[in-house]
Order: C-alpha cells, then structure tokens, then sequence
C-alpha cells in the first residue's frame, strides 16, 4: 500500500503554507533570527514541535510565523512547500495562506501576493505543481485580522485565489462574527472554506453552513457527533477536509484507533485526506493516506476513490479536474 500510495497522483485540499515548512528551512529561518525561541537544530525541532493541546500548537505555530519577515523568505517558503508536495506526487494543491501574519508583521500586502504568485509560477515550471490559494482569517486576531484578509484578497485579487477561509482556535471565536466578510468574499466569487468541529463540537460546523456559507469544511470530525449534521453534509454536498495525524497531535481526538473518519463515511458524508501541518505533526500526505486506508479498510480502488475524492472537491478548473482524474484512473489501474 505504501508504494502504491506513493505512486498515485494526489490532490491536497488541507495543508497550510507556515505549517509546510520543512524542519531544515525552520531551522535556517530561525538561525537568521536569534531573538526566536525556534530551535536552529533540526532535530530539536521534533520536541519544540511536540504539542500539549490545540491553545499550545497555536502558540508553538505563531512562533514560527515570526521567522517569516521578508518578502523573500515568503517565496523561498512558498517554493520549498511546492517542491516537498510535488515530491509526493501531488499534482494540485490549495494551500491554506494567512497574510494577515506576515502584513501585521511588517511586510506590505502588495510585496506578500506578489512574493506568492511568483513563487506559485516558479513552482509550477519547476515541479509540475498546480497551486492555488485560500486566504485564511487567523481567528486568534479578531474582526481587524478578517478585515486586513478581505482588503488582501479582493484589492489585490491574486490569480490563483480561489477560497476564502478561517482558522487557528475556535474556542472563544464565534463564526457568525465572520459572517460579514464571508459574505462579501463569497460574492467576489470566492468559495467559503473555513475551519469548524475540530477542536469545539458540532456547532461550530452549523454556524459555518448556516452563517458563512460553507462549501467545504476544513477538519469538521465533531459531525460524527451529530446524525442529523451529517444528513445536513450529505444532502448540500459539503465535504469534509481530514486530517487524522493533526487531530491526534492536536489532542482533538485520543487516538488514531478512535478518529471518527470511519462513522464519518458510514454515514456517507464525502471526506478528503488532507496532512494539515505536515512537518510539525511528524507526517505526510502519503502517509495520511496510509492511515486512513487502514482505518476504513480500503484496497486500493478504495485509496483511489479518495484520491478521486479530493479532486471531485477541489476548486481547480474543470479542465485540470479531467486531467487529474485520469490520471488518477490510470495509475489505480
């Protein structure tokens, strides 16, 4: 399974741009900095990156957002993270970026879109990797962070922006708070993807359907709590973004043995398998796959029908979805 996974072309719904970072560029990145707590050792990063609960990993995550404070180290990260995806194979990805981070410390919108953008072209000239974005609101910073996210996104309207989301704690952050800027991003034409039901319970993924116009919901394992939220995914066709090595590094759920990506799909909500942060949880996309194909007993035509999955649930253009699915079919095969 392990080679066949590996070998399959993938699609990645669910991984965050900082969060990507290789243990080796973090450990440069804070070499440059030392007035960072970030360890410059790579292998010390495996401790630093050892989380107590979601409140810690938030703090933990932030301290490397720090280390990103020049338009250049914004393009080497975004290059880096297109390499290590295409290195897995996938051939198309949406990756979650925060520019409220970077603008708030320092660094004009303008020179972030375009440190990103270009990064993106160079990435897909020399990997073969097709990126596009979605703005995440980081939920921490409040209302002038969703601001400082909409302005971003519709002044600068970025090429490969396609969604608009929210994420960090969502204890103490109401969604219906947001519900404004989603608004406005929804009518710009942007698709509505936040986070909810990771680390509270169902009722944040109500609120996001009901308030913020969900399409897709990045975690959302807090449905398996509620049949009649899951009858509510199935029927409006809302997927799912899993991560089931992040919810457990997270402490969001005890153990892989009790992630609930099995009563999820037994009730037929649709899911895609997603790695999240991948360096901090100690994980990859491949590996992502591995898990979930061993929590729902899967061969590979059920492996390939999640690689189909996330592509049917990605906001790439149809003519890229085509191409990708046969590819996908070919390799499964």
């Amino acid at each position: 399974m392990r080679e066949f996974v590996a070998a399959l072309p993938k699609a990645e719904l669910h991984v965050h741009h900082v969060g990507s970072a290789s243990p080796e560029a973090v450990a440069r990145l804070a070499a440059r900095h030392p007035d960072s707590p970030v360890p410059t050792d790579p292998q010390a990063l495996a401790d630093y990156f050892t989380f107590t609960d979601f409140a810690h990993f938030i703090e933990v995550y932030l301290s490397v957002v720090d280390l990103l404070r020049t338009p250049e180290d914004i393009w080497t990260l975004t290059h880096e993270v297109g390499r290590d995806l295409a290195a897995q194979n996938v051939r198309y990805a949406e990756l979650t970026m925060t520019p409220y981070t970077s603008i708030a410390r320092g660094i004009p919108a303008e020179a972030y879109v375009e440190a990103i953008e270009d990064a993106r072209r160079a990435a897909e000239r020399d990997f073969g990797l097709v990126l596009q974005w979605i703005f995440d609101i980081p939920g921490e910073s409040g209302l002038p962070s969703a601001d400082v996210t909409l302005d971003t996104a519709l002044r600068l309207q970025p090429d490969a922006l396609v969604g608009f989301g929210l994420g960090g704690p969502e204890i103490g952050v109401p969604r219906p708070q947001f519900a404004d800027h989603f608004a406005q991003a929804r009518a710009a034409g942007l698709h509505s993807v936040p986070h909810a039901g990771e680390s509270t319970g169902p009722e944040t993924i109500w609120d996001s359907l009901d308030h913020l116009g969900a399409e897709r919901i990045g975690h959302g394992i807090a449905a398996a709590q509620d049949p009649a939220l899951m009858e509510r995914l199935v029927a409006d066709g809302v997927a799912l973004e899993i991560c089931p090595t992040s919810n457990v590094r997270t402490r969001s759920v005890p153990s892989l043995e009790e992630h609930p990506l099995p009563t999820l799909v037994e009730a037929g909500v649709t899911v895609t398998i997603n790695s999240d942060d991948p360096p901090m949880f100690g994980t990859t996309l491949n590996r992502e796959y591995e898990i979930a194909a061993e929590l729902l007993g899967l061969d590979e035509a059920g492996v390939t029908a999640l690689a189909t999955a996330a592509v049917d649930a990605s906001f790439a253009p149809d003519d890229l979805k085509a191409r990708l699915r046969s590819e996908i079919e070919a390799a499964g095969s």
